[in-house]
């Protein structure tokens, strides 16, 4: 992979990494409940479990990303970097579609970057 696209999936896996740590550890700390705002704050301890579990599953994207770099053949790390980037993308669309459209500018918009310089670098 050029460095440029190591870079970019980096930072989606930096930012996933983020969202891990803000679902699984801060969903009920007062930087949880500013960063999801618009989430009603009666909720936030009701659902603490269900945060987790999508923190984790966030932690699994950064995972996959993460793994990307390791691999040393240029081709199947590019082959896997596009998947766990795809997954993030889909994963960005459907919260955009489904919770709230920020998420689209936020999560979906850098994995499309980030896919869009695996597919053409």
């Amino acid at each position: 992979m050029h460095i440029l696209t190591q870079i970019f999936v980096a930072l989606v896996a930096v930012e996933h990494l983020y969202i891990l740590w803000l679902e699984m550890f801060m969903w009920t700390k007062p930087l949880g409940r500013k960063t999801f705002s618009s989430f009603p704050s009666d909720l936030f301890e009701k659902t603490k479990a269900l945060a987790a579990n999508q923190g984790l599953y966030n932690g699994f994207l950064a995972a996959g990303l993460i793994w990307s770099l390791l691999i040393q053949d240029p081709f199947w790390s590019s082959k896997v970097a596009i998947f766990f980037t795809s997954c993030v993308a889909i994963a960005g669309i459907y919260g955009a579609a489904s919770a709230m459209k920020k998420i689209f500018f936020t999560q979906a918009l850098p994995a499309l970057i980030t896919l869009a310089f695996l597919l053409f670098l």
